[in-house]
């Protein structure tokens, strides 16, 4: 079905706001078909364009990525003028995807009541650290912070360290999902009622949404999760495990069914019988002990020996995987993970592909990030239709 037309290829976005929140929703929004309008400023653009730890050829690596399958318009938002334009793309499209501080839109004479007067089909979809109402909405809300006060900072690490972070920014890829989420859902519920409204994003409740049972722990048993480093208290066996070659690979056999395999395959199945390892919770209570136990099976054998035999019995194992393991991964390329498309500066540019996969319309990444303003004359001229004289005004005014 690979000629199919992608789910959203109906839907108009407009993306306002800069750096990951607000673009990485779009970015999900244009992985499936939807047409994503990014407004940058003029001359500078979204900082995303110089983000990122390596630089080839002083070129951002994490732009062509968060960009991709984007148009880029530039529009000085603090100009009148510029305002204008909004307003016109907005008469136009679907949904207006923003991460400014509350009140900003406001300031600017586009709020959603008055985007909804020119078009009341429109959803807001706006992405902030602490919401849109609420004693926290005006401050500053990076990711950071949101990953800090939702809770996942704290249960993140070794116990005898600082609360670590994840290597990715991914509180705000969180909000960013949950607001694309939010998107859907406001779009579907627009088919019923005729009309847009406001997706509210937080960061810190998007990160607060993945914390299973945290809370009424708390409250309810008086138990205050804690950093347990590469394991989960009470879930064994469930670790990393070294081997002969000087690897390591990761297997979950906590389930009592598959540690009775883990067993077999360890030509110690008496262990599953054993009253110590026999059940859930008899091995959670013995953790340290079984670990102790399989990590002197696993260092007899190397790493792709003892991944055959445990994928061969049926016990969950994988290596952890760098970048350079997923390129090289046989599955990675059966199901087309990572796909490569050409850089008009780096050359191939390999990039991971669109997920989740649809049977009948599928997502995919068409083009990456394109350059600042690439599209000025496809939307302005055409989509809005502007003349050349005032095309050419704006232009030279510095509002496009």
């Amino acid at each position: 079905m690979a000629d199919a037309p992608a789910a959203l290829s109906d839907i108009r976005v407009i993306e306002m706001g800069q750096l990951l929140a607000g673009p990485f929703c779009g970015q999900l929004l244009g992985d499936f078909g939807a047409d994503v309008i990014k407004v940058e400023d003029p001359g500078v653009g979204d900082p995303m364009r110089q983000w990122g730890r390596e630089k080839p050829h002083g070129l951002s690596l994490w732009w062509p990525v968060v960009a991709r399958n984007k148009r880029s318009v530039t529009a000085n938002l603090r100009d009148p003028r510029g305002q204008e334009i909004v307003r016109e793309l907005v008469a136009r499209s679907d949904v207006l995807v923003e991460n400014f501080r509350p009140g900003t839109l406001e300031r600017w004479g586009l709020s959603p009541e008055a985007l909804w007067e020119i078009n009341p089909r429109l959803v807001v979809t706006r992405v902030t650290g602490f919401g849109q109402t609420g004693p926290y909405a005006s401050r500053a809300g990076y990711g950071s912070i949101g990953e800090a006060m939702g809770g996942i900072r704290y249960v993140t690490g070794d116990p005898d360290k600082p609360p670590a972070r994840t290597g990715v920014s991914l509180g705000d890829s969180l909000a960013a999902t949950f607001a694309c989420l939010g998107t859907l859902v406001a779009l579907h519920a627009r088919e019923k009622t005729g009309r847009g409204q406001v997706v509210d994003a937080a960061i810190y409740e998007s990160v607060l949404a993945l914390m299973e049972s945290m809370v009424p722990e708390w409250q309810i048993a008086g138990y205050q999760r804690e950093r347990t480093g590469t394991v989960l208290p009470n879930v064994s066996p469930s670790n990393v495990y070294p081997t002969r070659d000087g690897d390591a690979v990761l297997i979950a056999a906590n389930q009592d069914s598959v540690f009775r395999r883990l067993a077999t395959v360890m030509d110690q199945p008496d262990l599953a019988d054993d009253e110590r390892y026999a059940t859930h919770g008899a091995r959670g209570a013995s953790m340290d002990e079984l670990d102790e136990i399989i990590a002197a099976w696993t260092s007899t054998l190397d790493a792709d020996d003892l991944l055959e035999r445990l994928n061969e019995h049926g016990v969950p194992a994988g290596r952890i995987y760098r970048a350079r393991d997923m390129l090289a991964d046989p599955h990675f390329a059966a199901r087309d993970a990572i796909v490569r498309l050409q850089h008009t500066t780096l050359g191939e540019f390999p990039v991971q592909n669109v997920t989740p996969k649809l049977s009948e319309t599928p997502g995919s990444v068409r083009h990456l990030g394109p350059q600042l303003g690439e599209d000025n004359d496809d939307v302005y001229r055409g989509l809005l239709e502007m003349d050349d004289e005032r095309f050419t005004t704006l232009r030279d005014d510095g509002v496009i």
